[in-house]
Protein backbone atom coordinates (compact mmCIF):
# COMPACT_ATOMS: atom_id res chain seq x y z
CA UNK A 1 0.00 0.00 0.00
CA UNK A 2 2.87 2.39 0.47
CA UNK A 3 4.07 2.41 -3.23
CA UNK A 4 0.62 3.87 -4.47
CA UNK A 5 1.16 7.25 -2.60
CA UNK A 6 -2.56 7.51 -1.69
CA UNK A 7 -1.56 10.15 0.29
CA UNK A 8 -1.16 12.42 -2.65
CA UNK A 9 -3.08 13.23 -5.93
CA UNK A 10 -0.45 13.71 -8.12
CA UNK A 11 1.89 10.99 -8.28
CA UNK A 12 5.23 9.94 -10.49
CA UNK A 13 6.73 6.41 -10.76
CA UNK A 14 9.01 3.99 -12.53
CA UNK A 15 7.88 1.40 -15.40
CA UNK A 16 5.82 -1.40 -15.37
CA UNK A 17 6.13 -1.71 -11.47
CA UNK A 18 4.78 2.13 -11.20
CA UNK A 19 1.83 0.96 -13.71
CA UNK A 20 1.31 -2.17 -11.20
CA UNK A 21 1.14 0.43 -8.30
CA UNK A 22 -1.14 3.20 -9.27
CA UNK A 23 -3.15 1.72 -11.68
CA UNK A 24 -6.70 1.49 -10.40
CA UNK A 25 -6.00 3.93 -7.70
CA UNK A 26 -5.72 7.50 -9.87
CA UNK A 27 -8.20 8.95 -12.44
CA UNK A 28 -5.75 8.66 -15.02
CA UNK A 29 -2.16 7.46 -16.04
CA UNK A 30 0.36 9.39 -18.74
CA UNK A 31 2.76 7.03 -20.00
CA UNK A 32 6.06 9.32 -20.73
CA UNK A 33 8.53 7.59 -23.76
CA UNK A 34 10.30 10.58 -24.80
CA UNK A 35 12.80 8.81 -27.18
CA UNK A 36 10.91 7.84 -28.96
CA UNK A 37 7.23 6.13 -28.34
CA UNK A 38 5.56 9.29 -27.04
CA UNK A 39 6.89 11.99 -29.90
CA UNK A 40 6.28 9.53 -32.43
CA UNK A 41 2.27 9.32 -31.12
CA UNK A 42 1.71 13.05 -30.89
CA UNK A 43 3.57 13.59 -34.38
CA UNK A 44 1.12 10.71 -35.45
CA UNK A 45 -2.03 11.61 -33.75
CA UNK A 46 -1.61 14.96 -34.34
CA UNK A 47 -1.98 14.30 -38.26
CA UNK A 48 -4.99 12.29 -37.38
CA UNK A 49 -3.34 8.93 -37.73
CA UNK A 50 -4.17 6.06 -35.18
CA UNK A 51 -1.64 4.16 -33.53
CA UNK A 52 -1.70 0.87 -31.89
CA UNK A 53 1.45 0.30 -29.42
CA UNK A 54 2.73 -3.36 -30.20
CA UNK A 55 5.15 -4.65 -27.48
CA UNK A 56 7.61 -6.41 -30.42
CA UNK A 57 7.83 -6.47 -33.33
CA UNK A 58 7.82 -9.98 -34.52
CA UNK A 59 5.73 -12.42 -36.82
CA UNK A 60 2.52 -11.94 -34.77
CA UNK A 61 3.20 -7.48 -35.04
CA UNK A 62 3.18 -8.13 -38.89
CA UNK A 63 -0.07 -10.35 -38.38
CA UNK A 64 -1.95 -8.17 -36.27
CA UNK A 65 -0.84 -5.43 -38.64
CA UNK A 66 -2.35 -7.01 -41.52
CA UNK A 67 -5.51 -7.96 -39.78
CA UNK A 68 -5.95 -4.39 -38.86
CA UNK A 69 -5.82 -3.20 -42.16
CA UNK A 70 -2.61 -1.22 -41.11
CA UNK A 71 1.16 -0.47 -41.20
CA UNK A 72 3.58 -1.87 -39.35
CA UNK A 73 6.58 0.49 -38.09
CA UNK A 74 9.80 -1.03 -39.03
CA UNK A 75 13.65 -0.08 -38.15
CA UNK A 76 15.06 3.43 -38.15
CA UNK A 77 15.86 4.39 -41.41
CA UNK A 78 13.64 1.37 -43.85
CA UNK A 79 11.86 4.23 -45.56
CA UNK A 80 8.86 3.69 -43.61
CA UNK A 81 7.04 4.59 -40.33
CA UNK A 82 9.83 3.55 -37.56
CA UNK A 83 9.94 4.54 -34.14
CA UNK A 84 11.73 7.96 -35.73
CA UNK A 85 9.81 10.57 -34.97
CA UNK A 86 10.37 12.18 -38.34
CA UNK A 87 9.25 9.52 -40.23
CA UNK A 88 5.66 10.15 -38.56
CA UNK A 89 5.29 13.63 -40.56
CA UNK A 90 4.35 11.53 -43.46
CA UNK A 91 1.45 9.93 -41.53
CA UNK A 92 -2.24 10.94 -42.69
CA UNK A 93 -5.35 10.90 -41.31
CA UNK A 94 -7.21 7.66 -40.35
CA UNK A 95 -4.32 5.84 -41.16
CA UNK A 96 -3.31 2.67 -38.94
CA UNK A 97 0.00 2.61 -37.57
CA UNK A 98 1.08 -0.67 -35.38
CA UNK A 99 3.84 1.19 -33.59
CA UNK A 100 6.30 -1.46 -31.81
CA UNK A 101 8.32 -0.78 -28.64
CA UNK A 102 9.96 -2.54 -25.96
CA UNK A 103 8.77 0.46 -23.50
CA UNK A 104 6.22 2.87 -23.96
CA UNK A 105 4.18 0.40 -26.36
CA UNK A 106 4.71 -2.21 -23.54
CA UNK A 107 3.76 -0.22 -20.98
CA UNK A 108 0.43 1.52 -22.71
CA UNK A 109 -0.88 -2.35 -23.05
CA UNK A 110 -0.48 -3.01 -19.14
CA UNK A 111 -2.56 0.30 -18.10
CA UNK A 112 -5.93 -2.28 -18.16
CA UNK A 113 -9.14 0.11 -17.57
CA UNK A 114 -7.33 3.12 -15.85
CA UNK A 115 -7.63 5.65 -18.40
CA UNK A 116 -4.23 6.35 -19.58
CA UNK A 117 -2.62 8.80 -22.09
CA UNK A 118 0.58 9.16 -24.36
CA UNK A 119 2.86 12.33 -23.18
CA UNK A 120 6.52 14.07 -24.38
CA UNK A 121 7.80 17.72 -23.99
CA UNK A 122 5.72 18.33 -27.48
CA UNK A 123 2.66 17.93 -25.62
CA UNK A 124 2.93 18.25 -22.18
CA UNK A 125 0.56 21.08 -21.66
CA UNK A 126 -1.86 19.47 -24.09
CA UNK A 127 -2.14 16.24 -21.80
CA UNK A 128 -2.09 18.03 -18.66
CA UNK A 129 -5.44 20.02 -19.43
CA UNK A 130 -6.91 16.74 -20.78
CA UNK A 131 -5.70 15.20 -17.91
CA UNK A 132 -8.15 17.31 -15.84
CA UNK A 133 -11.08 15.78 -17.59
CA UNK A 134 -10.83 12.62 -15.78
CA UNK A 135 -9.93 13.65 -11.91
CA UNK A 136 -8.07 14.30 -9.44
CA UNK A 137 -5.93 11.64 -9.35
CA UNK A 138 -3.23 11.39 -11.62
CA UNK A 139 -0.18 9.06 -11.95
CA UNK A 140 2.85 9.84 -14.58
CA UNK A 141 4.95 6.83 -15.80
CA UNK A 142 8.59 7.36 -16.79
CA UNK A 143 9.17 4.54 -19.06
CA UNK A 144 13.02 4.43 -19.05
CA UNK A 145 14.59 1.91 -20.85
CA UNK A 146 16.11 -1.58 -20.69
CA UNK A 147 19.27 -2.72 -19.38
CA UNK A 148 20.49 -6.11 -21.55
CA UNK A 149 19.36 -8.46 -18.18
CA UNK A 150 15.95 -6.74 -18.96
CA UNK A 151 15.72 -4.75 -15.50
CA UNK A 152 14.61 -1.23 -15.97
CA UNK A 153 17.16 1.87 -16.67
CA UNK A 154 15.67 4.94 -15.38
CA UNK A 155 16.37 7.47 -18.23
CA UNK A 156 16.72 11.40 -18.27
CA UNK A 157 14.76 12.30 -20.61
CA UNK A 158 11.56 10.19 -19.20
CA UNK A 159 12.21 12.10 -16.13
CA UNK A 160 12.47 15.31 -17.45
CA UNK A 161 9.51 14.77 -19.75
CA UNK A 162 7.08 13.88 -16.73
CA UNK A 163 8.47 16.80 -15.33
CA UNK A 164 7.18 18.55 -18.12
CA UNK A 165 3.57 17.38 -17.94
CA UNK A 166 3.64 17.74 -14.03
CA UNK A 167 4.66 21.20 -14.37
CA UNK A 168 1.29 22.04 -15.70
CA UNK A 169 -0.82 20.38 -12.93
CA UNK A 170 -2.00 21.90 -9.29
CA UNK A 171 -2.64 19.41 -6.60
CA UNK A 172 -0.63 17.68 -3.96
CA UNK A 173 2.44 16.75 -5.13
CA UNK A 174 3.93 13.05 -3.87
CA UNK A 175 7.57 13.81 -3.03
CA UNK A 176 8.69 11.73 -6.31
CA UNK A 177 6.54 14.06 -8.69
CA UNK A 178 7.99 17.28 -6.86
CA UNK A 179 11.53 15.61 -7.80
CA UNK A 180 10.26 14.84 -11.47
CA UNK A 181 8.79 18.47 -12.00
CA UNK A 182 11.92 20.48 -9.99
CA UNK A 183 14.48 18.41 -12.57
CA UNK A 184 12.11 19.38 -15.39
CA UNK A 185 12.52 23.22 -14.19
CA UNK A 186 16.44 22.73 -13.76
CA UNK A 187 16.71 21.79 -17.19
CA UNK A 188 13.83 23.89 -19.09
CA UNK A 189 16.15 26.48 -20.33
CA UNK A 190 17.99 24.10 -22.47
CA UNK A 191 15.89 21.06 -22.97
CA UNK A 192 18.06 20.76 -26.38
CA UNK A 193 21.26 20.42 -24.62
CA UNK A 194 20.03 18.17 -22.43
CA UNK A 195 18.18 15.22 -24.24
CA UNK A 196 21.98 15.53 -26.53
CA UNK A 197 24.29 15.30 -24.28
CA UNK A 198 22.45 12.48 -22.01
CA UNK A 199 22.82 8.70 -22.90
CA UNK A 200 19.92 8.19 -25.05
CA UNK A 201 20.17 11.40 -27.01
CA UNK A 202 24.52 10.70 -27.93
CA UNK A 203 23.29 7.07 -29.10
CA UNK A 204 20.63 8.34 -31.72
CA UNK A 205 22.91 11.31 -32.51
CA UNK A 206 26.01 9.18 -33.36
CA UNK A 207 23.68 6.50 -35.31
CA UNK A 208 22.59 9.64 -37.41
CA UNK A 209 19.57 10.88 -35.99
CA UNK A 210 20.23 13.95 -34.52
CA UNK A 211 16.69 14.88 -35.82
CA UNK A 212 14.91 12.87 -33.84
CA UNK A 213 16.10 14.11 -31.24
CA UNK A 214 15.43 17.73 -31.72
CA UNK A 215 12.23 17.27 -32.69
CA UNK A 216 11.34 15.32 -29.45
CA UNK A 217 13.06 18.45 -27.43
CA UNK A 218 10.69 20.90 -28.30
CA UNK A 219 8.49 22.37 -26.02
CA UNK A 220 4.26 22.62 -25.55
CA UNK A 221 4.70 22.90 -29.44
CA UNK A 222 1.31 20.53 -30.15
CA UNK A 223 -2.59 20.90 -28.97
CA UNK A 224 -2.77 17.00 -29.08
CA UNK A 225 -3.65 14.95 -26.12
CA UNK A 226 -3.20 11.33 -26.90
CA UNK A 227 -5.55 9.29 -25.37
CA UNK A 228 -5.83 5.26 -25.70
CA UNK A 229 -8.92 4.05 -26.81
CA UNK A 230 -9.65 0.74 -28.31
CA UNK A 231 -6.10 -0.45 -28.08
CA UNK A 232 -4.85 2.32 -30.14
CA UNK A 233 -4.09 5.96 -29.46
CA UNK A 234 -5.84 8.94 -30.81
CA UNK A 235 -6.05 12.52 -30.72
CA UNK A 236 -8.20 13.44 -28.01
Amino acid sequence: MWFDQQSYNIRCEWGAGGIAALAGTVDVLVVVDVLSFSTCVDVATRHHAIVYPYPLKDESAAAFAQRIHGVLAGPRGSGSFSLSPASMTQASAGMRIVLPSLNGATLSRLTGSTPTLSGCFRNAGAVARCVGTFGPRVGVIPAGEQWPDGTLRPSLEDWLGAGAILSHLDGLFSPEASAARGAFEAHRGDLVAALKQCVSGRELIEQGWESDVLIAGELDVSATAPILRDGAYRAA
